[in-house]
């Protein structure tokens, strides 16, 4: 059987080259930012997603990266707590907020830069001396098309 690396790979070049540039990149960023953390990959069938979670457990989530074919959409799983003041996040439920990435860089804007911050700091992370991990949640047998029609 594949990697996970290998695998996570293979389901990004479904993805338009600009798309799957952004996400990879977005993913990088954030397994990066948050090496302790596991990030869980869920290639469904509306979307492929990564998420970062301090233990493992898809409730314990702290942020996910979800290609699209058109968009990659950065998503905070506990948005509707944070501070939002230049609006940038789009979402109205419970919990989750969300925004597009244009491109991989939009993650240094100062505005997005301080919602992740802001979530690492809401967040129970494990100890730094863990290593997180790639795992493989998962693959839908059917999937929407990857790339737009």
């Amino acid at each position: 059987m594949e990697d996970a690396e290998a695998r996570l790979e293979a389901a990004l070049v479904k993805y338009l080259p600009g798309v799957a540039a952004i996400g990879r990149s977005a993913i990088k960023r954030l397994r990066g930012r948050f090496p302790a953390c596991d990030a869980l990959v869920y290639d469904n069938y509306q979307a492929l997603a990564v998420s970062i979670s301090p233990d493992g457990k898809t409730g314990s989530a702290i942020i996910s990266v979800a290609l699209y074919p058109r968009w990659v959409t950065l998503f905070f799983l506990h948005g509707a707590g944070l501070s939002d003041p230049d609006g940038i996040l789009a979402g109205s439920g419970a919990a989750v907020r969300s925004l597009r990435l244009a491109r991989a860089e939009d993650l240094d804007h100062p505005a997005i830069r301080a919602l992740v911050d802001a979530a690492e700091a809401a967040a129970i992370l494990p100890d730094p001396a863990r290593e997180g991990r790639l795992v493989m949640k998962s693959m839908s047998a059917r999937q929407r098309p990857r790339r737009p029609e």
